[in-house]
Formats: C-alpha cells, structure tokens, sequence
C-alpha cells in the first residue's frame, strides 16, 4: 500500500472516531437530522459510483484466470457480436455484487454511464439478453464445463494459500427446495413439502464455503440424486489442487452405501448420517449400558468479558403457561458398533447418539423418550463425540444455502426452464465465489500475521450483503485517462484497508 493511501486512511479513520468518540452531551433542543437546505443538482464533469469497489472484483475475475478460462472452454455464442462468454458471465455476478437481485436490475448497471466506464464498457447485455444467453445452454455438459471453467480459476486462487491450507478438503452435500411462483417454468414439479420449484443439489468446500458444483432438478426427485457423480467430481478437483486428505459428508439422504466401498478404496474419509432403521436401532437397544459415554458439546462460544445474566426465555414460559406439549433435552450420550450395510462389501463404524427427552405439558412431565441418531464412517481414529461434532458442523452447509438463496439470490430461478435457470444458478453463485477468492487472495505473512488473518477469516465468513455494504459499495470518483482507470474513493471505511491489501496482492502474478 502507498505511503500516502496509508496516511488518507489513517487520517479518514481519525476523523471518524473523532466525530463517534463517547461524549456527555447535555441535552438537545433540536434533533441530530439537522439538515434544512438541501438542494439537487446534475453533476457535469464530476463523475462518481457507488459501487466503487467492483474494480476490485474485476481486477481478481481478471488475475485469477477466471475471464481466460471461461472464454477458452465455454462455447455458445456462434459470434462474438459484441459480448464474449466471459462478459454475459460476469454480467451477471457484477449486477449481484453491486446490490441487484434481479435479471432487471441489469438496466440499472447497463444506463450508468460511470459503471460502464468503470469498467471498460461500451455497453453491457441488457436483462433480455442476458436471459436469452442463459437459454443458450441445452445439455448438462455445456453447464457443466462453465462449473469446470470457474473451478480452473478456482485452482489459481487455491495455489496462493499457505501449505496448511491443504491439509484436508472437507467436501459438503446437501440438497434443498427452490420454491418459484411461477406456473410455465419447464422442469419445475411438486416437492415433498408440497412446493412447486426445482430441486437443487448444492457440493461445497466446507473449509472456504465455495460451492464447487451446483445441480438443478425438477422438484419431484430425491435430493441425492446425481450426489455420487458429483461429489466424485469434487474430490477429483480436490486432489488436482493439491490437497493430501479428502473427507466427505452428508446427512442420511446422502448416505448411498453402494458407493461407500469406492471411496473406502481409493482413501477418501466420509461421516455420513445413516437413516434410524429398525434393524440398528435394536443393535443400538441391545448394547450394553457401559458401551455409552456421555456427549458433551462445547460452549458455543467463549465469554471475552464478564459474564452476564442470561435474559429470560420468553418462547419457554409461553410454552409453559398455555400448556403447550414441549420435549426437552435431558442429555446425549454415544455408542459405537461395527455394521456392514447389504451393498457393501466392507463393515464400517457406526456412531449412535442416543438423546434422552422429556415430553411435557405445561409443569407436568408426561412421559420420557429416547431417539436415536446413526452416523456411519470409516474413520477409525477419531472419538465418537468428535465424530458427532464433525457430522454437525455439516449443518454450516445450511448458512452457504441460506446465502445462495437470499443473500445473492442466485436460486431466483428468473428464466423459464430447467437447463436456463441452472446456467443462471452457477453464474449467480459466482458473485459469492469472488467474495470467498477476495478473501483468500488476502496475504497472511508480515509483522500484523495475526491482525490479517483474522481480517481474512472474518471476510470468509461474513454474509453476502454485508460484504457488498463493506466492500463493494464504497462510492467513487471514476477518472480515465489515456491507460488508467482511477477509482477515487469519496469515503472512509473500515474494510477499505482490506480492499488496497487485496489490490496490493493482485498486482503480482500468481503462483504457478
């Protein structure tokens, strides 16, 4: 970063905190909203952005490979009469990362003249073609090469983390009900739940919350349907990029023991969850008392002040008052046997988690019960608690859904049939894939190691609307010259660091 970007910031911050610092105030006569005398003109040489930080995002599309890549393998536009492959991709994602969440809002981006020059554009594909580019693709092998592209890039962006980055691949697989109100959509039907829509099938990297292949289906059919395939897929990729260990998980839906043998064979771990059949639960009613320890779970997270007094439990007491039935966890204990599912050939480790309930009814108990949970893996190092805990932390897989669902809304199924709307799904998705590359794009070596890595944890972890409010909406001045684009900020922010950090690190080549 530049001396003098360092001192701007630093300045910016200190003019902030001044302004925020605690103060006793007396009291006001006069609201804080003071402003009376506001007026509204039209800029003439002045030119500015909101969505200042998309340069950034296209400076990594660019470094990444992503842009090449794309425009290498994916092929179907017959002429490039304007737009590339690339361009109607990343149209797309732009439009998400700078606050649309719909196929309309394209017209937004596409009548800023500063958006356009901002990012080198003559013009941009309006929403109908943008949807007809969608429709362009007919067969799941042209969907599936696009997911191939973006992961090429992918495996640059991985090639820049340190080596423990690579220790394990932790591959998740879930599947979930997109609900559409529309009722011409080709390939939509009605689900389990009695929701018309499609069912997609989400394969993600636990360890960055990427999601590395997306599938859509009409709504009707099994969540892992076309798992296999795919999650074989994923821990090919896993171990081109370099990554010594593979595990996979998946809840009870995902278990397909006619698979288990391969994977067992070629070193992959896996922890699935295995459905509560009858024929387990009696081995799990028959095994002795002193086979079961007690599960303890880890405070959800650690108290850095003073403790306080926990509020009340308003849902507890109205359950308690009307008399509602109410079924409380008493305690968890675990127990472990060997089974050979009927389509394997090899006995795997199962893990039963026994929950002892109580059903009550307002202060009285009714009666107690016990449910059992099965988990079925070839690990044979790790304790069952910590078997149990890694299967549960699968369910972070729901936030990367919820994410991909309302944050950057790339399940809004907007075109009309199966094939179209998946093509839109995986270059939606893409939008928060750059927002996980921008974070492990972020250098973790220098005196502030700590301070940066954890800059870089939080940026993983954040939510997809809060990154575009910190990272992407940071208003600009646009000025072009001869050979530059200059991207003049207008206003200070936290994360505006992060983003000259990022842009320090993209000016290198990667590595190889």
């Amino acid at each position: 970063m530049k001396t003098i970007i360092r001192k701007r910031l630093k300045k910016a911050k200190r003019r902030i905190e001044r302004r925020l610092r605690p103060i006793h105030w007396a009291e006001r006569p006069k609201p804080m909203f003071s402003a009376k005398n506001i007026r509204y003109e039209v800029a003439d040489r002045d030119r500015g952005l909101a969505a200042g930080g998309i340069g950034a995002m296209h400076v990594l599309a660019r470094r990444s490979g992503l842009v090449e890549t794309i425009d290498k393998s994916v092929h179907v536009l017959k002429r490039h009469l304007p737009y590339h492959e690339s361009d109607h991709v990343l149209n797309i994602a732009y439009n998400l990362l700078c606050g649309g969440a719909r196929l309309e809002h394209i017209e937004h981006r596409r009548n800023d003249e500063v958006f356009l020059d901002a990012l080198g554009a003559e013009r941009i594909p309006d929403p109908t073609t943008a949807g007809d580019f969608c429709r362009r693709f007919e067969t799941p092998e042209q969907i599936e090469t696009l997911m191939e592209a973006i992961n090429e890039a992918r495996r640059n962006v991985w090639r820049q983390q340190p080596a423990t980055f690579f220790n394990e691949a932790v591959i998740d697989a879930d599947g979930t009900i997109v609900e559409t109100t529309g009722e011409c959509k080709q390939g939509m039907d009605i689900a389990y739940n009695g929701k018309w829509g499609y069912s997609t099938l989400v394969v993600s990297l636990a360890n960055t919350g990427e999601p590395l292949y997306l599938l859509n289906r009409p709504g009707n059919r099994p969540s892992s349907e076309g798992a296999a395939d795919y999650l074989d897929r994923a821990i090919t990729l896993c171990r081109r990029a370099g990554f010594k260990k593979v595990r996979l998980r998946g809840d009870t839906d995902f278990t397909q023991t006619e698979h288990l043998d391969d994977w067992d064979a070629s070193g992959v771990k896996f922890v699935f969850g295995i459905p509560a059949m009858k024929n387990l639960v009696d081995i799990a009613e028959n095994l002795e008392n002193t086979a079961f320890s007690p599960l303890h779970r880890p405070a959800k997270y650690e108290v850095k002040t003073e403790p306080r007094r926990r509020p009340e439990n308003v849902k507890e007491r109205i359950v308690r008052e009307r008399e509602f039935q109410n079924i409380r966890l008493k305690g968890e204990e675990v127990a472990e046997f060997d089974y050979r599912p009927t389509k394997c050939k090899t006995a795997y480790r199962v893990i039963v988690l026994k929950k002892n309930l109580s059903v009550e009814r307002g202060q009285r108990r009714l009666f107690d019960d016990i449910r059992w949970f099965f988990y079925i893996t070839n690990d044979r190092k790790k304790s069952p608690a910590r078997i149990v805990r890694d299967a549960n932390s699968r369910c972070n897989q729901e936030n990367l859904i919820a994410q991909l669902k309302s944050g950057t809304k790339a399940m809004a199924m907007p075109v009309d049939n199966l094939m179209s709307n998946w093509a839109y799904m995986v270059m939606a998705s893409l939008a928060w894939t750059l927002k996980a590359w921008a974070a492990l794009m972020l250098p973790e070596t220098g005196r502030w190691a700590e301070k940066h890595r954890e800059e870089k944890r939080q940026l993983l972890r954040m939510e997809f609307p809060t990154f575009v409010q910190a990272f992407v909406r940071m208003p600009a001045a646009i000025i072009r010259t001869a050979r530059r684009i200059v991207y003049r900020l207008l206003s200070w922010n936290p994360w505006q660091h992060v983003l000259f950090r990022l842009l320090d690190q993209l000016r290198f080549p990667l590595r190889c």
